[in-house]
């Protein structure tokens, strides 16, 4: 069983995110939290598979709620939930620590898909949408400044690999690396390298260890923090 937590203010966003998720056999929803500061006062007693969390609240918002939940529970799985006009906000999300983002907009078979890909350990890597955020805020935000003033994220910041760790990805690994920020699946990177599929989720492997980041999406970022990828144009 798949337990999610919900954390949207809007009661009646929940109340549908829920309707959708209890009629899968697999997910319930165990909680639900209507800002950031209430989620982390239930992520003590419920511990959640996965956490939708909307990105704008009163109160702590989205982006400071993934950093503290974070710094308090390292495994958490954090969803953000966002429109097309939110960029700025997923990206600073990304950079949190969210493990990748949905559009309130998708259908309830995304949600469900979603949710299950990022219980099982994955990385929710959209590849058009998030390359699209991702490249349009990477090469522009002053990485070591402070966060933007609605977002005041609390908490420890997540860790950022050192230039000696960019160094010691092989060239092979950087190049698997540029794949995934391009958004391709192991198996298309396979393709593209013609090696085997176990192949790459190795050299992935090595690569968000190396990194110090935990998912496809933290390392796709750090792949442009670091100019390993560079923005298109």
């Amino acid at each position: 069983m798949i337990k999610v937590a919900l954390v949207d203010d809007q009661q009646m966003v929940r109340v549908g995110l829920r309707m959708i998720l209890e009629s899968e056999d697999d997910i319930r929803v165990c909680c639900e939290a209507a800002d950031g500061i209430q989620a982390l006062e239930l992520a003590d007693t419920h511990a959640a598979d996965v956490v939708l969390m909307d990105v704008r609240m009163p109160g702590m918002d989205g982006i400071a709620a993934t950093r503290a939940l974070i710094a308090k529970q390292p495994d958490a799985r954090i969803v953000i939930l966002t429109t097309f006009d939110d960029d700025e906000y997923v990206y600073e999300a990304l950079r949190a620590g969210a493990s990748g983002f949905l559009l309130k907009s998708a259908d309830g078979d995304t949600l469900v898909e979603a949710v299950r890909i990022v219980a099982g350990g994955e990385a929710l890597l959209a590849p058009e949408v998030t390359r699209r955020v991702i490249e349009r805020f990477a090469s522009s935000a002053p990485h070591a400044a402070a966060d933007p003033e609605p977002t005041a994220p609390q908490g420890d910041v997540p860790h950022q690999p050192s230039p000696e760790a960019i160094g010691d990805l092989s060239d092979r690994e950087v190049e698997v690396l540029q794949l995934m920020a391009r958004g391709l699946s192991n198996q298309e990177i396979a393709a593209e390298l013609f090696v085997s599929n176990t192949t790459v989720k190795t050299h992935v492997s090595h690569i968000l260890t190396k990194l110090g980041v935990r998912d496809r999406v933290q390392a796709v970022v750090e792949a442009y923090d670091s100019g390993i990828v560079l923005p298109r144009g």
